[in-house]
């Protein structure tokens, strides 16, 4: 135990105590970015999932290196919600610049934790207020001076195991998850976190009501975020090549596939059996990602909106030459750089019209990590499937955030690689093969696969206009015809993409739609317009184009509200098109600051309109 100053002030407390508040709140740590908080934070998270409470956390983080404020929140909630809270009841307060507003914004009978030395610029009454002697024990931990500022996280983390009664064995596993079992690490960090955690328990009296219980909500789940799971789905997939240039938030998808793959995808001899290259721009990344699926392998990238909007002419390029691609856009905030670290649904209408003239694509939207796993093999099959460019649009939130999931289920069925002709087929057609004749009626052709052994494998793959055997052609029966067809692979696409996930309710007036990451949040507003005496029926989309299920959606609610992270309402305009009989009863709710959506906001805008609905 170390000894300190009896001098030292004990916890400022709030005179009306208030009931025990037992796995239901939101911590907010508030420090500076490049700070190496990541760590402590993400051990906090892990050790409460540990304990079996439902939580999950999001990362608010500048752009730039270091210096400037992030904040990381711990929802812990025994209901198992996970969407992000307007307020935080607890804070721990260790950046100065942003000091006064963390501890004004903090809800009413919350607790803020503070270094001793540090002079707080504003003191509330109904706020307890615990010091930490955060100097003194980092100076006492023996660390390296350049690991000190590191080490200085652990006192937080000691001192909230305390206070929220956290299990110290269940922090020192997440730390020595996070530090891959190096015990060094674990010790030395480990030591400082039972530093603070004895201080507290010598120095505080602890006054507040928030605590942490065991429960067993979390058996059999695991956390990850969605670009790792994005990853595993691919490498379960198929992948094969990958190309890339780095851009936030999508970057660390291709680093884990890179560390995955190094590990997974290897033959007898040792020798790798894929391909990752990093190119000077994201022009050179989609035309290496398109000439290698051209080639016949499994290839993909990952961007975020900048990225995807030079793409747009080989994405053109992919479409009318009918090359199979995908491209995971993790979006995040624009126009232009717009906020690199911020979350948004900006990219929909974008990513959706790739390109320019008469193109569609198909777009998968992942609304959980397990989806992200799922549609990263997904996605490669229908891109094979369908011989077109194939994106999925995730965001930040789901990306980069740690979510909590039931283990990933295995590929059920071998790789889907569509319509392709061998060398015996050909033979057996006897040459009476044309690469865009549609045979099926599905709109997908026959293609080979250079390399294939017969002499009437090879064509012409054109982005100019061709005829049914890849002849130039600019004849404008040829033109038609090549388009409608295109279009008729689309409506294909409808009845093969996943499927919307709905949860009706019978006798419900409000249908909500919306889709992506808002699905925490929109859950747990329906549980608060339940209460309030509000119906509704829910429906996830999960893809584009859309199909016929959202029309009979549409068609039995009298009200339907369409919840986005973005400004203009983008994917209402999509659905008013598909549902033109219905456009002027589909009603926008929309926020686009960069943080996720939550639930009480969701709630309030409805009931908001809803009281409107109900005024003679």
């Amino acid at each position: 135990m170390i000894v300190t100053d009896a001098k030292q002030p004990p916890a400022t407390n709030v005179a009306d105590r208030r009931a025990p508040c037992v796995n239901d709140f939101s911590i907010t740590i508030a420090t500076v970015n490049g700070a190496g908080s990541q760590t402590a934070n993400n051990t906090l998270l892990r050790a409460i999932h540990k304990t079996g409470v439902p939580v999950s956390g999001k990362n608010i983080f500048p752009s730039n290196i270091q210096g400037l404020p992030t904040w990381f929140t711990i929802r812990v909630s025994k209901a198992g919600y996970l969407a992000r809270r307007e307020q935080s009841e607890v804070l721990v307060a260790l950046n100065r610049a942003s000091l006064q507003e963390d501890i004004r914004s903090l809800a009413p009978g919350g607790i803020c934790l503070y270094p001793l030395d540090e002079q707080l610029p504003l003191k509330r009454d109904d706020v307890t207020f615990y010091p930490m002697p955060v100097n003194e024990l980092v100076k006492q931990s023996g660390a390296d001076i350049k690991l000190r500022p590191y080490v200085a996280n652990m006192v937080y983390v000691g001192t909230l195991a305390w206070l929220l009664n956290i299990d110290l064995q269940e922090i020192e596993a997440a730390l020595s998850h996070q530090f891959n079992g190096k015990q060094n690490a674990v010790a030395l960090n480990y030591a400082t976190v039972q530093a603070a955690y004895d201080w507290a328990a010598t120095n505080l009296v602890k006054s507040d009501p928030f605590c942490i219980e065991r429960m067993d909500r979390t058996e059999g789940t695991f956390l990850i975020d969605g670009n790792s799971a994005a990853a595993l789905g691919a490498i379960f997939g198929g992948v094969q090549f990958v190309a890339w240039y780095p851009i936030t938030p999508s970057t660390s998808i291709v680093d884990h596939l890179s560390d995955y793959l190094h590990r997974l995808r290897r033959d007898p001899d040792g020798k790798a059996t894929y391909s990752i290259i990093q190119a000077e721009d994201e022009l050179a990344v989609i035309g290496m990602v398109v000439g290698a699926g051209w080639a016949g392998a499994r290839s993909m990238t990952a961007t975020s909106g900048p990225g995807l909007s030079l793409m747009a002419e080989f994405a053109g390029y992919a479409y009318f030459a009918e090359i199979p691609a995908v491209i995971w856009d993790v979006q995040r905030m624009g126009p232009s750089t717009g906020l690199p670290t911020r979350t948004a649904q900006d990219d929909i209408l974008a990513a959706y019209t790739l390109g320019h003239g008469d193109g569609r694509h198909i777009c998968l939207i992942p609304g959980t990590v397990s989806e992200c796993f799922e549609f990263g093999g997904m996605a490669l099959d229908l891109a094979e499937r369908l011989q077109t460019l194939m994106i999925v649009l995730s965001d930040l939130d789901l990306g980069l955030n740690l979510w909590p999931t039931k283990p990933f289920s295995y590929p059920d069925r071998p790789l889907d690689r569509g319509k392709v002709l061998s060398a015996d087929e050909l033979t057996r057609l006897q040459g009476d093969w044309k690469r865009y004749a549609d045979l099926d009626g599905d709109g997908i052709c026959y293609r080979t696969l250079p390399g294939t052994n017969h002499p009437a494998a090879a064509y012409f793959t054109r982005g100019t206009g061709h005829n049914e055997a890849a002849g130039y052609s600019e004849r404008p029966e040829d033109w038609a015809a090549n388009l409608s067809r295109l279009a008729r692979k689309h409506d294909y696409a409808r009845t093969i993409v996943p499927a919307p996930v709905i949860d009706p309710v019978n006798a419900a007036e409000v249908g909500l739609i919306s889709y992506g990451s808002n699905d925490p949040a929109i859950r747990e507003a329906r549980d608060l317009l339940r209460a309030a005496g509000v119906a509704s029926s829910y429906l996830r989309l999960r893809a584009l184009p859309l199909e016929s299920s959202l029309t009979e959606f549409v068609s039995s609610h009298k009200r339907l509200y369409v919840v986005e992270n973005n400004l203009d309402g983008q994917m209402r305009a999509l659905i008013q098109l598909h549902a033109p009989a219905d456009a002027d009863r589909l009603v926008s709710i929309t926020r686009c600051d960069g943080l996720p959506l939550t639930a009480d906001w969701i709630a309030a805008s409805i009931t908001a309109l809803e009281a409107k609905e109900e005024k003679p």
